[in-house]
């Protein structure tokens, strides 16, 4: 005699699909760990700031006081720096998520409808990706126009490079 998890359902009988969901759900636990690369993410940011007032999302940006053209260029440089780091985690995880989902069996049994399901689901994380690749953009395109539009203001405070001084050739003495 055989002992079933499953409980009975009212009527007494167990349902057919109970097994198979057990059983699914064993198979991606297990095929869940082949698919997951061993990820260790280090991040050293020698340029911390202080934490003055609010900062940026969990102290990812520096706080936003722009009272320099140097913080400018500073916040818009970690937030593209973020976003790209950002965007490629999500992206992986998109991958991730697409190939274990697509693992699960079909409710209906439709030929290769675990995978459409997959795709719909990960599709969703993959647009956040690709907006977090967009925000990288855009925050480099935003220092970029500071300075188109501040042009002036800029080099008038700019300190030019000048070159040192040559020894002149004093033709007077001979």
């Amino acid at each position: 005699m055989t002992t079933s998890s499953v409980p009975p359902q009212a009527d007494g009988k167990t349902s057919k699909f109970a097994n198979v969901g057990a059983a699914a759900g064993g198979f991606v636990g297990a095929m869940g760990g082949s698919f997951v690369p061993p990820l260790n993410l280090t991040i050293n940011n020698g340029n911390k700031m202080p934490k003055q007032g609010g900062g940026g999302a969990q102290g990812l940006l520096p706080a936003p006081e722009f009272t320099s053209p140097a913080q400018i260029r500073n916040y818009c440089n970690t937030l593209r720096a973020a976003a790209v780091t950002l965007s490629f985690e999500v992206a992986m995880g998109a991958e991730i998520l697409k190939a274990v989902l697509a693992t699960v069996p079909d409710p209906e049994g439709r030929m290769g409808g675990a995978k459409i399901r997959a795709f719909k689901v990960s599709r969703k994380m993959q647009r956040a990706a690709d907006e977090l690749r967009n925000a990288a953009k855009l925050a480099a395109a935003c220092y970029s126009q500071f300075q188109q539009e501040y042009e002036g203001e800029l080099n008038a405070h700019r300190h030019t490079a000048r070159r040192p001084a040559q020894p002149r050739m004093t033709w007077g003495q001979q």
